[in-house]
């Protein structure tokens, strides 16, 4: 099957609703350049270099999104172009993002990165962290930052329940943060998980993104 031909199969199993993400990272351009044809708009990079690359060989009305771990020193040059940073996972990266957006004056929105997987090596913010972060007084003061959700990892596993109730975890850490401090925030409104093997469970647990490589560009491969 064609690039276009994954995307338009895809389109058919996830609901209007669900924004799909073409995780591209380690992709040709072309690939890229395919799936953009096929009317796929949302790129999503794990590697700010990799990102750098692409951005100028893409379309301007590409949306870039960053989904994997963002390095404090790495965040000036995405700041300019980035449309959502998924992996916001500690007050210091969210500081240095409202920083370098104040600098030239763009308001980058962002999710928090929530741990919800068993894995230790996984990225991400405690829910109580999430709580002490959006309650500070620093918060408050974030001019050039929006934090439109919660972005989360399932654990890399075939226990199919476990994957859920990591999922309707995270969804339940979504509403109540929603409920808590954007209760009158209509914007607040994105829950990032669920990748190619797990979307189709977290759709079902309440997804409204999801982050698709390898069902839209086939699997990597691991010799280049």
């Amino acid at each position: 099957m064609t690039i276009a031909a994954h995307i338009t199969s895809l389109r058919k199993r996830i609901p209007q609703e669900v924004q799909i993400i073409a995780v591209s990272k380690t992709k040709p351009i072309e690939a890229l350049l395919e799936a953009y044809q096929a009317g796929q708009r949302a790129f999503g990079e794990n590697k700010v270099q990799e990102m750098l690359q692409k951005q100028p060989l893409m379309p301007p009305d590409t949306a870039w999104h960053l989904i994997g771990h963002l390095q404090t020193n790495k965040v000036k040059y995405i700041v300019p172009f980035v449309s959502l940073i998924h992996s916001v996972d500690s007050f210091k990266l969210l500081a240095e993002i409202n920083k370098e957006a104040m600098r030239i004056d763009r308001k980058v929105e962002c999710l928090l990165q929530l741990h919800i997987a068993s894995e230790e090596s996984k990225f991400g913010l405690s829910f109580d962290e999430a709580h002490q972060l959006l309650r500070s007084d620093q918060f408050r003061h974030f001019t050039h930052v929006k934090v439109k959700g919660l972005m989360g990892m399932a654990t890399f596993t075939d226990d199919i329940q476990q994957v859920r109730r990591e999922f309707l975890q995270l969804k339940d850490y979504f509403d109540e943060i929603k409920n808590t401090y954007f209760a009158d925030d209509v914007k607040f409104d994105t829950l990032s998980m669920g990748m190619s093997g797990d979307f189709e469970i977290a759709i079902a647990c309440g997804s409204t993104m999801v982050r698709i490589g390898s069902l839209i560009f086939g699997e990597r491969n691991y010799n280049h």
